[in-house]
């Protein structure tokens, strides 16, 4: 009987073999990485901890952008000063022919291909909102003045289907428009002045004037949804009894 018998050397030895098979056919059912299946679900778990922070960066950055899209008040207070500059008809235009009016502005140059002309995109739907409102007038101030003259604003008013009564664009001396912009809208810096003429680094802004000559919001230009933004804001300060 004793010799019907395995040995129990014979026994650890034949579990090892097995487990030692069925690790093998374990591994084998992964993939071919080279890597060992420890490896493997801590680059599984790596990886969805990337993708978890991702989407909060993500998610922050949209905040963020709607944010920027909001109304928001100018840098200090601001007002609308004394000029007098040329509209792309020639006509002569003064503050006296905008006080009294909600003044929607923002600033080109008919060089820029891309920022520039998706802000007068906006506009352009400004115009359209606001179509039925005397009391409203869009005005583009170029910071270019040696390339915009009179004729190359008209051609690119044109492009903005720009009504020629309600939306002015004005080019002038370069030192009265530049003395217009940075005293009543937005300022320049020295590290822009090789990107944009004049060195305004808010160029992409859209500003709103009450008809008191007061700026009274300015909103990011390049948001899809600050046309509507920008016309809900004026018919908010036109009857103040609409403001939540």
């Amino acid at each position: 009987m004793q010799g019907l018998m395995p040995d129990k050397s014979q026994l650890s030895l034949g579990s090892s073999k097995k487990a030692a098979v069925s690790e093998k056919v374990h591994d084998s059912e992964l993939p071919a990485t080279g890597l060992t299946r420890k490896e493997i679900l801590s680059t599984a778990v790596l990886g969805l901890a990337v993708a978890a922070v991702a989407v909060a960066i993500a998610v922050l950055a949209g905040k963020r952008e709607a944010a920027a899209g909001a109304l928001s008040l100018p840098d200090r207070p601001r007002q609308l000063t004394h000029f007098h500059l040329l509209d792309r008809t020639g006509r002569s235009i003064t503050e006296a022919d905008l006080l009294g009016r909600f003044l929607v502005v923002n600033f080109v140059f008919t060089s820029c291909s891309l920022s520039c002309r998706a802000v007068n995109d906006r506009m352009e739907e400004i115009q359209r909102l606001v179509a039925d409102r005397p009391d409203v007038r869009l005005v583009s101030l170029t910071v270019d003045p040696r390339t915009d003259t009179p004729s190359m604003l008209a051609r690119f008013a044109n492009e903005f289907h720009a009504d020629t009564n309600r939306w002015l664009f004005l080019t002038g001396e370069k030192a009265a428009l530049y003395h217009l912009i940075e005293t009543s809208f937005i300022s320049s810096s020295p590290e822009f002045q090789d990107f944009i003429p004049g060195g305004f680094s808010g160029t992409d802004r859209i500003m709103l004037m009450d008809p008191q000559g007061n700026v009274c919001g300015s909103f990011n230009g390049l948001k899809r949804t600050v046309a509507g933004a920008v016309a809900s804001e004026i018919e908010k300060r036109r009857n103040p009894y609409n403001r939540q």
